[in-house]
Formats: structure tokens, C-alpha cells, sequence
């Protein structure tokens, strides 16, 4: 709920989270959730995606750390890694930032099976919604998901996202062109319906 931004790092809180940008020093924590939800996870992801499961990659990981810090710092992407109880257990991008007359932005996730379930990811997205749309001033968030990854479809229908249909072969996933249902909030949304959300999603639980 509570957003705290330094020239190095940036954190976000909802009641049971923390957000903030991965560096190389999660690299154990990262790779250990990685390689033990592989099945989990690599059906959904662009093959791309897949290389960075090798124990080598540290150097790669390291990269992709330093090439999200310039996102940061251009402010055309934040990237987060989502702790819950002190332990690494996903990551959230806000990307794809667009300014000029679109104001949007891009929400894509993943979690660990381990925590799925628990209401973890949609309070992370409330957050990073909350941080887009007040905080960054965009206008409009989407967020893409393949139709039949009914795990990733829970998370935006308990928040009550407006779906706005099928973009058929949006994106190469896991080598295929996959259809994906477009979910979507604008700021006049959010005015409505922010104190439910935060009530609902980032407020301490009794």
C-alpha cells in the first residue's frame, strides 16, 4: 500500500508482500524457484524465457538485472521481484510503457507453485496497479494471458478486471503464436473502485 522510491531501488507494500527490483544477489533465491517450477511455469513463457534456467546463467541474470535498472531509469519498464514472509517467490513486470496520447502499461507474472492460491499475486497486482496509475499517471494498464492458463485468469477475475475480448496469436509462447484474453483497468476505473480493491487486497488482515 505504501510505495517508497530511493535513486537505487524502488519498494512497493501491500499487506503481505513486498516488491521491489531483483539485483544479482537473488540470484540463489531466483534460480532454486525457478528450476523447482520449470513444469510450472516454461508452458507459459516465450522460448526465450527458457535459457535462463541453466546454472550458469548467473552472468545472464546479472544482465537482465542491470537491463531493468535502465528501464527504471527511462522509465519505460519496472520490473519486481515479490517477497512474501522474507522469501523470493515470484516476479512482476510493469512494462511496455507507453507515454504521449496512449499513457499505458503492461502487467505480466509468475509465482511459485508452492504459494499459489494463497492471494499473493492478485494483492502484488493491486499494488503494482495502484503504483502505474496514481504514482506513474498512465491512463490505462493491461494485463495478456493465454485463455486456457486458468491459474493466471483467477488472479484478474478476483480482481474484477474488465476483459476485453481475444487478440488471436498475440505473442509466441513457448514456440507458438498463443491467442490471449486482454483484461484491462483505465484510471477512471480505478477511481471507482480503489477503495474496494484496497480495502479488499492491501489493507491488514484480521
Amino acid at each position: 500500500m505504501i510505495s517508497r522510491a530511493t535513486s537505487s531501488t524502488m519498494t512497493l507494500y501491500g499487506s503481505r508482500v513486498m516488491l521491489r527490483p531483483l539485483s544479482e544477489a537473488d540470484w540463489e533465491a531466483w534460480h532454486e524457484v525457478r528450476v523447482r517450477c520449470r513444469d510450472w511455469l516454461v508452458k507459459w513463457e516465450p522460448r526465450s524465457a527458457h535459457a535462463s534456467y541453466a546454472a550458469e546463467d548467473r552472468r545472464s541474470f546479472a544482465s537482465r538485472c542491470a537491463i531493468r535498472e535502465r528501464e527504471r531509469h527511462l522509465g519505460t519498464g519496472y520490473g519486481f521481484g515479490i517477497f512474501y514472509e522474507g522469501r523470493f517467490v515470484g516476479e512482476l513486470t510493469l512494462s511496455g510503457i507507453q507515454r504521449g496520447p496512449m499513457q499505458v502499461g503492461f502487467i505480466g507474472y509468475w509465482i511459485d507453485e508452492a504459494v499459489a492460491g494463497r492471494g499473493l499475486m492478485p494483492e502484488a497486482v493491486v499494488v503494482t496497479i495502484q503504483f502505474a496509475l496514481e504514482t506513474l499517471r498512465l491512463h490505462r494498464i493491461e494485463i495478456n494471458i493465454i485463455p486456457r492458463n486458468h491459474a493466471s485468469r483467477r488472479v484478474v477475475e478476483k480482481l474484477g478486471l474488465r476483459c476485453e475480448g481475444v487478440a488471436e496469436r498475440y505473442l509466441e509462447i513457448d514456440g507458438a503464436w498463443e491467442d490471449h484474453a486482454r483484461y484491462a483497468m483505465t484510471a477512471e476505473e480505478w477511481a471507482d473502485r480503489a477503495p474496494q480493491l484496497v480495502a479488499d487486497w492491501l489493507l491488514p488482515r484480521g
